[in-house]
């Protein structure tokens, strides 16, 4: 028995068993055994250098610069025939391949989970953003132990790790000082990380982080810091350091910079080289654009131009104060573009300066889904209102001209720009039926390996393919297990296969992928896309439509580019036939249950924390940064708030407790000696409430009482004001914030990032003694 088990074995390995037995040993690999011998003493003894040894990367293996934009679909960049131009982009791509049929998942967090794991959105629990999250396997938001990201496999392999820019795949619940910290980047395979958690910031005040620590801003806008430029800064930074340590071990650099996500704040010398660009509007420029994309060649020559969809207005329906508002919102848009890939170009000029950029494979994908349609039919001058299902109007908007992109601001531009940015497709952001969310122009470079350049490539991808390819040129196998857990198969194929010459007729290995956002829902399957748009548009933030009455599409996409011809009549049972395998691959991937709501489900309070279920909190100076999440959830319910102060004989001022900042928040803070408590409403109303009579000196209880009115989220309220017992003002809020105050966090003690209260300047830190401060939300 014995000797035939040994057979068996010897023949195992000769078929291959060494490939098998490498992918079973997992990761991270074990320990080095010692080799040397032990005396009794030193000079008896024989040390074992290897016992030192670090994991090294497979000989010439790659270094990777991994860049994703935001929100920007395949019609906006001058690479793919857009009107926004995109110098780096343009560089990459001439040394490198274009790809045209490229696609991501409609949405921010989801996109990342697939494109770090290379498994699809669902299966690595993120089928939604992460402030979305639900506690069913494909919407937690947090990416499972049984799918490493591609940062995990490639530290465990040698590579020096970095990921800086924007972290959507952490959940803002899980985000306080206590942890846990398995989900952030630290935790996710990465050396370092400089950036910030969610899925938007403020470019003038960010809410940053390095590694797991909070950062304090060093410079204001006032001194030209703007958010991008201090991102590629850092990219540089860590780039060149560990080049000059360890110049032979390569790098993984992956840069997210939340560009051009809303809010759109560039410099304003940005917006200021597209004035006048835009005074034909949406509909013309998708003329414009869809013509120079086949003059370029980068969409086939009988590609068809979708229609405007009826849902969205015509840019002559608005009148000429409309349209004035509307340029500057697309100016803005395309000015904060240009400027983010300009900043790419600072960081692949760096790599230059430093002989790597020969074996640098550059893979720059210019959205992780289509323009963003989430700043209503008219744009908004705070974005934060749309996304908590209030529509702005554009005489909200129009007093707030002046400072489109300033600090002032968190805009975010009109619907028909985004339909316009995403040519020649149908839709924008959050719809995954159709490629105007999904679809987005990429490119890969890699001198060393691709002689190619310039070349186009239209064989259909995902973003769930770039792990297996980083895995496939640098020869490093996928692990069966890591830390012990057993991984999920890889639902990504490599595209490598396309650097190569004759790459642009070869047939790609994809044959199948489902797509779902929202309810919005798709298969692709041998060149064959079944589709259904939800009848959910993604200006309306707000309530549930039937998901048995969408209607399902047909397209032959070997003929048809643009998803323009529907065939769903024509061939009914090939409908069928792509419904059923959506089915199949849904539940395989833990797409169900569907769910399209947004607003409601924005609400802090659905997923778990650690202050979840208590009424009472007590909070310490030193706590700062505590994302809403993680923060007591004081909206559309009555609390108070209680602060044990010791106020110096001299007086004091500064702030106590802010919640919030740019978007909307309130603040209680001293000042003139006296306390006030301050409630911004999306900078559109604002409320202030101050004592009548100063602080007194020594200790100080100070309270405010919110009495909320009832009768729904986000009604009015009345602000009571105490010092020591004693009711020393009161005042009335006619609307309260219902879903989310935004893009900045709770600080104790000051107000870090943009400040609620404009009247005061960050980081405005109290300077008296806070004991305690106390929330009771009974």
């Amino acid at each position: 028995m014995r000797q035939h088990l040994t057979k068996l074995f010897l023949l195992l390995l000769i078929l291959g068993l060494p490939g098998l037995l490498r992918a079973e040993e997992g990761l991270p690999k074990p320990d080095p055994v010692f080799q040397g011998e032990i005396g009794t003493t030193y000079d008896e003894s024989k040390a074992d250098p290897k016992l030192f040894s670090a994991p090294t990367a497979p000989k010439d293996a790659p270094n990777i610069l991994l860049v994703l934009i935001d929100d920007i679909g395949f019609g906006a960049a001058s690479t793919f025939g857009g009107p926004i131009a995109t110098p780096t982009l343009d560089r990459v791509a001439k040394s490198g391949l274009r790809y045209n049929a490229f696609h991501t998942t409609a949405l921010c967090s989801p996109t990342r989970a697939a494109l770090l794991t290379g498994r699809n959105h669902h299966n690595a629990s993120t089928g939604n953003i992460i402030e979305l999250g639900t506690g069913f396997p494909g919407y937690t938001g947090i990416i499972p132990q049984s799918t490493a990201t591609i940062g995990q496999i490639l530290q465990a392999n040698g590579y020096s790790t970095s990921w800086i820019g924007k972290n959507h795949n952490v959940a803002d619940n899980v985000t306080s000082i206590v942890g846990p910290y398995q989900g952030r980047p630290n935790g996710l395979g990465f050396d370092y990380f400089y950036g910030f958690m969610g899925g938007e910031m403020d470019q003038w005040y960010p809410t940053l982080y390095e590694n797991q620590n909070p950062v304090l801003q060093t410079a204001s806008p006032d001194e030209g810091y703007n958010l991008t430029h201090d991102l590629a800064d850092k990219a540089i930074e860590w780039m060149r350091y560990q080049n000059s340590i360890a110049p032979d071990r390569p790098f993984f650099l992956y840069f997210a910079p939340g560009a051009c996500h809303a809010p759109h704040q560039p410099p304003k010398q940005w917006p200021e080289k597209y004035r006048g660009k835009f005074a034909h509007g949406w509909d013309k420029e998708r003329e414009m654009t869809f013509a120079r994309q086949k003059e370029m060649g980068v969409i086939p020559e009988d590609a068809k131009l979708t229609p405007r969809p009826e849902q969205m207005p015509a840019w002559d329906s608005f009148d000429a104060q409309a349209h004035k508002l509307m340029e500057r919102q697309m100016e803005t848009y395309a000015g904060f573009a240009e400027y983010t890939d300009v900043e790419v170009g600072r960081i692949i000029d760096a790599i230059e300066t430093t002989g790597e950029l020969d074996n640098t494979m550059i893979i720059y994908i210019f959205g992780d889904n289509g323009s963003s349609a989430e700043g209503s039919l008219v744009g908004s001058a705070n974005e934060l209102l749309n996304l908590n299902g209030i529509n702005p109007t554009i005489e909200m908007s129009m007093k707030f001209y002046d400072d489109w992109g300033s600090p002032k601001t968190s805009p975010h531009m009109a619907v028909g720009w985004a339909w316009a940015m995403s040519t020649p497709f149908r839709w924008t952001k959050q719809v995954a039926s159709h490629f105007g969310g999904t679809r987005n122009g990429t490119v890969i470079s890699w001198p060393k390996r691709i002689k190619n350049g310039g070349e186009i490539r239209s064989q259909f991808h995902h973003v769930n393919d770039i792990v297996p390819t980083i895995l496939d040129v640098t020869g490093i196998e996928a692990p069966d297990e890591y830390n012990g857990i057993k991984q999920k198969p890889m639902d990504g194929v490599s595209m490598a296969y396309t650097f190569a010459n004759n790459g642009k007729d070869a047939e790609s290995p994809k044959d199948t992928q489902y797509f779902e956002m929202f309810g919005h829902r798709a298969i692709y399957h041998d060149g064959w896309m079944a589709a259904a748009f939800h009848n959910r548009v993604p200006w309306v933030n707000a309530g549930t439509v039937p998901f048995d009455q969408d209607k399902w599409e047909l397209f032959d996409l070997s003929k048809d580019f643009s998803q323009a011809v529907d065939l769903s009549e024509k061939q009914p049972e090939k409908l069928k036939e792509l419904q059923t395998l959506f089915d199949s691959e849904a539940k395989k991937n833990n797409v169900y249950p569907l769910d399209d709501r947004f607003a409601e489900r924005t609400d802090v309070s659905l997923r778990p924390s650690f202050i979840a279920g208590r009424d009472k909190i007590t909070f310490y100076p030193g706590a700062i940064r505590l994302l809403e999440g993680s923060a007591p959830n004081m909206k559309s319910r009555s609390h108070s708030i209680t602060a044990n102060l010791v106020i110096p004989k001299e007086g004091a001022e500064g702030v106590i407790l802010a919640m919030g900042g740019g978007t909307a928040g309130f603040s209680l803070y001293v000042q003139d000696k006296k306390l006030v408590y301050f409630y911004d409403w999306f900078k559109f109303e604002d409320y202030t409430i101050t004592s009548d009579e100063p602080l007194p000196a020594g200790e100080v209880n100070v309270r405010v009482d919110f009495n909320y009115d009832g009768g729904g989220a986000g009604k009015g309220a009345t602000v009571v004001l105490f010092v020591n017992d004693k009711q020393v003002g009161t005042g009335k809020l006619k609307n309260t914030v219902a879903g989310r105050f935004g893009l900045d966090a709770m600080d104790v003690g000051m107000d870090l990032g943009a400040p609620v209260n404009e009247g005061y300047k960050p980081p405005f830190a109290f300077t008296g003694e806070i004991k305690d401060i106390t929330i009771d939300l009974k």
